[in-house]
């Protein structure tokens, strides 16, 4: 089997990863009635899970709590401990995704990749992933986020100069803080930056080299997303 096969077998396997992580971080919402639901904070109290679960003998491990950047030279990132990036609600109804692969036979150093995130403007946070934030309201949540491939889909920051994967996930889940065109048109020129950096590539959520045509058909889906997500207009009141 060759190099590309195996991969785009570890990256559909890492999307069911980025599925089951989503429903970790929510819930679905029910589809809305052309209104959109404003979001707010949780209530309640619960674990806050790693991006997948580490299976018994899987490789990774996530980030201990408190654990701080190395000083190697790396930029200096947020605690893993920090809600940069938490959502601030556990409703969603869309997700889009983007990966950076690596060239056939090679693969992504996590020195590179977090070099690569800061020059970008992604900062590391929640779940121990870097995420896009809205400039100067960083507690309105991610834009979008980025993750590792590999287990358990987080970026242990003690030993990210060991690390390596064959791609890194980019997701953006609807609802975000922007509308869902100017969410995408965040996120689609970092991923392709990135992909520039890392000498990667960057595909598809079908795991296919990303092309005009894809992009074209997914800011179609997006713009169609907001028209029904946007407020309804306001009636004139009857005249008697």
């Amino acid at each position: 089997m060759s190099d590309m096969a195996l991969l785009r077998i570890g990256i559909l396997a890492a999307g069911l990863l980025l599925i089951a992580a989503i429903f970790l971080f929510g819930r679905p919402r029910k589809k809305s009635q052309g209104r959109r639901v404003e979001s707010g904070e949780g209530t309640g109290q619960r674990r806050e899970p790693l991006l997948g679960e580490t299976e018994p003998g899987a490789e990774g491990s996530a980030a201990d709590d408190g654990v701080t950047q190395p000083e190697l030279g790396l930029p200096e990132v947020d605690s893993p401990a920090s809600d940069l990036g938490k959502r601030t609600t556990q409703d969603f109804d869309k997700i889009v995704s983007l990966f950076v692969a690596a060239r056939a036979g090679e693969k992504l150093r996590g020195e590179d990749i977090v070099v690569a995130a800061e020059k970008t403007g992604l900062v590391f946070g929640h779940m121990n992933v870097f995420h896009r934030l809205v400039e100067g309201h960083p507690e309105r949540g991610p834009i979008f986020s980025m993750a590792n491939i590999m287990k358990p889909g987080s970026f242990d920051m003690a030993n990210i100069r060991e690390m390596e994967t064959p791609a890194i996930a980019f997701f953006l889940t609807l609802p975000a803080p922007l509308t869902a065109l100017d969410a995408w048109e965040k996120m689609l020129p970092t991923v392709e930056r990135m992909g520039e950096l890392l000498g990667g590539e960057v595909l598809d959520d079908s795991r296919n080299t990303l092309g005009r045509q894809r992009v074209a058909h997914i800011r179609d889906e997006l713009r169609a997303y907001d028209r029904q997500h946007q407020a309804p207009p306001l009636t004139k009141p009857p005249r008697w």
